[in-house]
């Protein structure tokens, strides 16, 4: 047996090869002629330059995207067996680092490497549109933020360089290679304004509601994922009972941590040079005299508050494409995170990567004064599943044997970096909760002259932030669940009709070949209307039977074992059924659906094994268990969502499907809800069962068998190749876990902290990979704690920080007036930025508005987030519905783009030196940047919107689009590629877009004058609207709030 936490001979974990993404993602090619190779074969990044002096396993591939259904052939199958790469001595055997063979699960995705990033020239992407990457699959991307190369453009705010000065005045992002980087960069420093009385009472506190429940342990399960130290108990809860820093250690400079400037890291750009400009260096509230200065920009408006100041000098979010390396830990203090839309490469040395775990502020205060005294939020954004970069050192597994890993036999902590042993190695303190426990015998070792374990840099558990553990029998209620996919289709009238019935089966019928082979993978399907259509799959069987359920009120499934069959035994049946499916519905004229009797006959169905319930669903449930009916505001009398009560058509109609969803969790069935519909749905309603199951929502409206069809397949084939587990537990009980997913824990405190030591924080995830393998995975991260405000500014991380309130915010839309979430939005900013103005900043003249380096921008994105679909009182409800869906589980990278869009100007392509960078440098979101001559891309992780202004030349349209006049725009477009260098350069960006985002953006032709010109223009955050300030309006009515608060 092998020795307790030693490596597993030759045991690679399935499906966790976060380097290696499966074959027939590498070099895809969207919206092109077949004939063209514009976007494909991009080259590997060579993987012996990899930036820690690490040789990085094989990475192979590109994100997930497939091409549209039937465009491209299929890709051939990985090949058979997976190369092993040999490991130093003190290295666990790690993923497998090829590709998968036949019956082993597909390498864990990760972001493709930029192109030309490491070494190597850069050439065009490898174009795969698709739904983001996923722990255990081939994901674009996860949570991530954009990976390219050189010139790789970030589609977020511009992150710091390391190796920026740390003191003195501000600093502004470098910058770097000649590429700027879109307008969604890190804000800038602060803005002083003038204003009129204010009506806010000072101090006012957020009054979003509680934090996503999920943060209380599971009864029964073996480790709760967040442990907070107990803080009554010596040494100080909280701490790490060794190495504390001393206090203020983490950031003594004037650099802000989620903005512009790092600490210094090895191998990292240079400070960039000053922006030019009034500046002020304040002197940090709570600092002994002399200390550094913090970081802010002021901005002067004249008392009438109409800014006399040049717009460009506002902050902005600046783009810049330097790839930054970031090591977790350095000097044994906690290295602040690049901000989360930056491109970046991790090295774990001992806390884990920030895409597993961020925290809105990286220094805790110690107290509960001040944190509130700083009005901002102490969370932890947790996406246990995150997909790393292609360059990253994949994540070891640990196998401790029968015994299980060591854990704290009080808190039940799991064994990490920032557990002390004392007594010659015999003790060991917990660092979450201050417990002495006695280390197992077999675990045993000598401690050197530094107080460390002898072995500690050879134990991927006592030397990295993020490790997983082979989970015991211990861990286990039953054998692990086989990977069951279970496809629902409506193949009511109004389905048959528009295609969406089968564009869902030409999607399914692709998508079989990328799910994980060999027997542990069965399928079933069945389709419905008013009644559910269940089909025989079994190979006996010479073809499919149909077994019929008409009792919609009290459902049940027939042959359950003929219903549900492995996939080997079935392909073929199941190809010629998918095939047949609309045929033999093609004359239904049934318009009834009975959505949640199909379900729920299908969860009969699934019971015994659990799995995943994938539905197309077309129309408003209207028969049956959990039917519904068109609420008077939308459907019927189509009353725009605004009027009062509105919030209540947000809310689910009743508690049936949401206890049928309970119950779904409960037996580990996972449903994902695909709507293609052209009418009303009641998403409110409908997306109970999905968010309650850990599923997702994925929206199509208004539906168009021609333009849809091929984000349809895309999205279902990232679902079911992504990374994900099931039978998750992470003191949060839910079906299974992506990927995709982020989960938002609030923190708060039950005693105070001691400055000079680390506070811990450990999330654990039990979970079964889609082979069957049950595994822990453990990311630890520790942090110092603060006495000292400033502390507090400096080092928050203002892509968290709004994450939390964005995802609070949609928490509330159901519950409260529109108008009151709008004002909360508005009050948490104020309020964040009195706070720094009042104890933070030097005395100043009062028409200055002064924002902290770190958290420039919080008023430009809560703008935008007032502007946003969610927030805005003149959207569709199931729009807004879908929205709330959406941002909840939403990763972090992916929050600012979606409230802040970019947009790029594309009519001039051909005139422009893009450098390595294939994305444009992006303007910023006000018609002032348009022109009628022009034509404009804008997408926000979701949908990409192309403008096109009523005077452009005839010839670009015709290059572009292949039509000579704006008039000929089609409702249903599907971007081609001609043969000219524009329309090859157009198709590269969309498809470098789609691979960052991972996902198969929707696109949407708009024109001047027209309802889908007016959708462009919404999205324009920056400019004054009927219902909203423009930014620059904004900032002064910010500024006045917070001098009648001063006053």
């Amino acid at each position: 047996m092998a020795t307790p936490g030693g490596p597993r001979p030759r045991n690679f974990p399935p499906n966790y090869n976060p380097n290696a993404l499966a074959n027939n993602m590498q070099n895809l090619q969207i919206n092109q002629q077949q004939s063209n190779n514009l976007g494909g074969n991009a080259p590997r990044a060579p993987p012996n330059s990899t930036p820690f002096g690490q040789q990085p396993p094989p990475f192979t591939g590109s994100r997930p995207g497939p091409p549209p259904p039937g465009v491209f052939p299929r890709g051939p199958m990985p090949p058979n067996a997976p190369t092993q790469t040999t490991l130093p001595p003190n290295m666990m055997p790690a993923r497998p680092t090829g590709p998968p063979t036949v019956s082993q699960p597909p390498p864990f995705g990760s972001r493709p490497p930029p192109p030309g990033a490491f070494g190597g020239p850069a050439a065009p992407s490898p174009s795969g549109p698709g739904p983001r990457p996923g722990p255990f699959s081939s994901y674009p991307m996860t949570s991530g933020p954009n990976m390219s190369g050189s010139g790789l453009v970030n589609n977020g705010p511009p992150s710091f360089a390391p190796g920026m000065a740390q003191s003195g005045p501000p600093r502004f992002p470098p910058a770097m290679g000649s590429v700027t980087r879109p307008l969604v960069g890190p804000p800038q420093s602060p803005t002083y304004l003038s204003s009129g009385p204010s009506s806010q009472p000072p101090q006012m506190r957020p009054s979003f509601g509680s934090p996503p429940a999920g943060v209380s342990s599971a009864m029964g399960q073996p480790a709760p994922p967040f442990s907070a130290p107990p803080q009554n108990m010596p040494p100080p809860p909280g701490s790490s009972p060794f190495s504390a820093p001393a206090p203020g250690v983490l950031q003594p400079s004037g650099s802000p941590y989620g903005m512009q400037t790092w600490p210094p890291q090895p191998q990292q750009v240079g400070p960039p040079p000053p922006i030019p400009g009034p500046m002020q260096q304040q002197p940090m509230f709570g600092m002994p005299p002399g200390g550094p200065p913090l970081p802010n920009q002021s901005m002067s408006l004249n008392q009438t508050g109409q800014s006399k100041i040049d717009p460009n000098q506002i902050p902005r979010l600046t783009p810049s494409s330097a790839v930054i390396l970031h090591e977790t830990r350095q000097g044994n203090q906690a290295n602040p995170p690049p901000p989360a839309t930056s491109d970046y490469i991790v090295k774990d040395t001992g806390n884990c990567s920030p895409r597993y775990m961020r925290c809105t502020i990286n220094q805790i205060p110690c107290t509960v004064d001040l944190l509130s005294t700083s009005a901002m939020q102490l969370a932890l954004l947790v996406q246990p599943l995150a997909l790393p970069h292609p360059s990253e050192e994949p994540i070891h597994v640990v196998d401790f044997g029968e015994s299980g890993p060591v854990r704290c036999s009080r808190c039940k902590g799991y064994i990490n970096p920032f557990v002390k042993f004392i007594d010659q190695g015999r003790q060991f303190i917990c660092n979450l909760c201050g417990f002495t426990d006695a280390t197992p015998r077999d675990y045993h070792c000598n401690l050197g002259p530094d107080g460390r374990r002898r072995d500690a840099d050879e134990r991927p558990e006592l030397c990295r932030g993020t490790v997983e553990f082979v989970a015991t029998k211990e861990y286990m209620v039953r054998d692990p669940m086989p990977a069951v996919f279970f496809f629902l289709i409506d193949v009511s009238m109004n389905a048959i009709q528009t295609g969406a019935t089968a564009a869902a089966c030409s999607a399914i019928n692709q998508v079989i070949a990328n799910l994980p082979e060999g027997p542990r993978t069965m399928v079933g399907i069945a389709t419905f209307d008013c009644t559910i259509h269940f089909y025989n799959l079994k190979r006996a069987s010479q073809q499919p039977l149909m077994l019929i359920v008409p009792d919609v009120q009290d459902v049940y499934t027939p042959l359950e074992s003929d219903v549900i069959v492995q996939l080997a035994e079935c392909r073929q049946h199941l190809e010629i059924l998918l095939e047949s499916i609309p045929t033999m519905f093609q004359s239904n004229r049934t318009a009834d659906s009975a959505f949640g009797a199909a379900v729920k006959a299908a969860f009969l169905a699934m019971k015994s094994t659990g799995g995943k319930l994938l539905v197309f669903q077309s129309v408003l449930p209207s028969i049956g268990i959990g039917s519904l009916s068109a609420r008077e505001a939308e459907g019927r009398s189509n009353i725009s969502a605004g009027e009062k009560e509105a919030h209540k058509l947000l809310q689910p109609v009743d508690k049936t499907l949401k206890t049928m969803a309970i119950e779904f969790a409960e037996y580990q069935v996972c449903v994902d809800l695909f709507i293609t519909t052209q009418t009303y749905v009641d998403i409110a309603s409908l997306s109970v069962v999905p968010r309650t199951t850990g599923g997702q929502v994925y929206y199509y409206y208004p539906f168009s068998a021609v333009s849809d069809t091929a984000k349809l397949y895309n999205d279902l084939r990232w679902n079911v190749t992504r990374p994900q587990g099931f039978e998750a537990v992470m003191r949060v009980r839910c079906s299974q876990i992506d990927c995709d997913k982020t989960i938002m824990v609030s923190l708060k405190h039950d005693d105070k902290l001691q400055e000079g030591t680390e506070c811990s924080f450990q999330c654990a995830l039990l979970y079964t990979t889609v082979y069957g393998q049950r595994r822990i995975r453990v990311s630890t991260l520790s942090l110092p704690c603060t006495n000292m405000l400033s502390n507090l500014f400096r080092s928050a991380d203002l892509d968290t920080q709004f994450a939390c309130m964005l995802k609070q915010a949609a928490s509330e839309i159901p519950s409260a007036p529109l108008a009151q979430v709008r004002d909360q939005v508005t009050n948490v900013c104020i309020n964040i930025l009195y706070s720094y103005r009042k104890f933070c900043a030097t005395v100043s003249s009062s028409g200055q508005l002064i924002l902290p380096e770190a958290l420039k921008l919080l008023p430009q994105y809560a703008l935008a987030l007032l502007k946003s679909t969610g927030l805005r009182s003149d959207g569709r409800i199931d729009d807004r519905s879908f929205w709330i869906n959406y941002v909840l589980p939403l990763p972090t990278p992916l929050v600012i783009p979606l409230v802040y869009p970019r947009m790029i100007a594309i009519h001039d392509l051909d005139e422009k030196e893009l450098d390595d960078s294939i994305i444009p440098t992006p303007i910023p979101l006000s018609t002032e940047h348009i022109t009628d001559e022009g034509i404009y891309l804008l997408e926000n992780g979701e949908d990409c919107l192309i403008y096109v202004g009523n005077s452009v030349q005839p010839n670009i349209l015709q290059q572009l689009f292949g039509i000579s006049s704006v008039e000929e725009i089609s409702n249903q477009f599907m971007l081609q590629q001609y043969d000219n260098s524009l329309s090859k350069k157009l198709n590269a960006i969309v498809n470098e877009i789609r691979r960052h985002r991972c996902s198969y953006l929707r696109l949407r032709l708009c024109k001047k004058g027209d309802p889908s010109g007016m959708t462009f223009l919404s999205y324009l955050v920056e400019d004054k609207t009927p219902s909203g300030l423009s930014y620059i309006e904004y900032l002064i009515h910010i500024h006045r709030q917070i001098q009648s608060k001063m006053a």
